[in-house]
């Protein structure tokens, strides 16, 4: 819907993303990584627009597991852009009345349960300093004064329809900056209508973040093994209640549904590599030892057979000349 009245210009960038694998260099330029969670209803779409100090950048995205470094020296706000949004960053869940922003480095860790529409402004270290981030290297969450966030979507929206509709204004130095002013003065009112959320990321939280990532380096270090809860929690030097826990806390699921997860897609990612190989190698790399419930597991997740993905990849990456 936020799309729909857009189109693109030569101050508006207008994206649409077919699937997921579309997607992917957009992340990978990024330092952002997406595990989808509903592959048959993907759909993603961006508009940029670029201001002499700041880029916006509005985004529907989809249903999905995201892990991303942010690097922001001039600091970067993202805020919904509807008020349907639902998240959980750092095992904390956000609703449409939320905001987030950092200044500096952070390792981000997100899971949005359904496609959002959010808008990310993103801003230059050349901008003086506003008071706005009391910390850096931290994303934060603060809940949005009413009005304040209403404001600054409606700004957004307007920026957005002006860059569509009259592309040239954007080549004034002078209305490129008064827009950029008047973007600069509702964050301003975001920020200091309303104290840091209470809900901020807790020490258990925090701890629940670090043993998923404990995690992850395990199933990265040990692709084919069989991985059993108990093993891992004696690894850990935790509960298998704590190990559990902390999965469905940061990622939504359960342990046994996300190490299935990680593995079904770097099983996909090396068969859209092509080559030589053959789908029980690649599901052999993995740990998928069953080749029956690997394939069921397979389809059921992305709506096609492994072999179907191995073609492609093959036609994708056969040399032309």
């Amino acid at each position: 819907m936020l799309f729909d009245a857009l189109a693109p210009s030569a101050a508006l960038r207008l994206i649409g993303f077919p699937d997921v694998d579309a997607f992917r260099p957009i992340e990978s330029m990024e330092d952002a990584r997406s595990i989808p969670l509903d592959v048959a209803n993907f759909a993603a779409a961006r508009a940029v627009v670029s201001l002499p100090a700041c880029r916006i950048i509005v985004m529907k995205s989809f249903a999905r597991i995201l892990d991303a470094t942010y690097r922001m020296p001039g600091g970067m706000v993202i805020l919904s852009m509807t008020d349907d949004v639902q998240a959980n960053f750092k095992g904390e869940d956000l609703d449409a009345r939320f905001f987030v922003a950092l200044r500096g480095i952070d390792e981000c860790h997100f899971v949005e349960p359904q496609t959002n529409h959010h808008a990310m402004i993103i801003l230059s270290p050349a901008l003086k300093d506003r008071g706005w981030f009391d910390r850096a290297d931290n994303l934060r969450a603060y809940v949005a004064n009413r009005p304040a966030l209403l404001h600054t979507r409606q700004l957004l929206l307007d920026i957005l329809r002006t860059a569509s509709l009259q592309p040239f204004l954007f080549q004034t130095t002078e209305v490129a900056a008064h827009l950029q002013e008047g973007l600069l003065l509702a964050l301003d009112d975001l920020f200091r209508i309303e104290t840091p959320s209470d809900r901020g990321v807790s020490v258990q939280g925090q701890r629940s973040v670090k043993l998923v990532q404990r995690i992850d380096d395990y199933i990265a270090a040990y692709p084919t093994a069989p991985i059993y809860s108990a093993d891992l929690a004696s690894e850990f030097g935790v509960s298998m209640r704590t190990l559990g826990g902390a999965v469905t806390k940061v990622r939504g699921m359960s342990l046994h549904q996300y190490i299935r997860l990680k593995r079904l897609w770097a099983t996909r990612a090396r068969l859209l590599r092509g080559g030589g190989v053959s789908v029980a190698t690649c599901a052999r790399a993995q740990g998928f030892h069953h080749l029956g419930e690997f394939a069921a597991a397979y389809r059921a997740t992305f709506h096609e057979t492994p072999s179907d993905t191995l073609a492609r990849g093959r036609q994708t990456s056969r040399p032309t000349g």
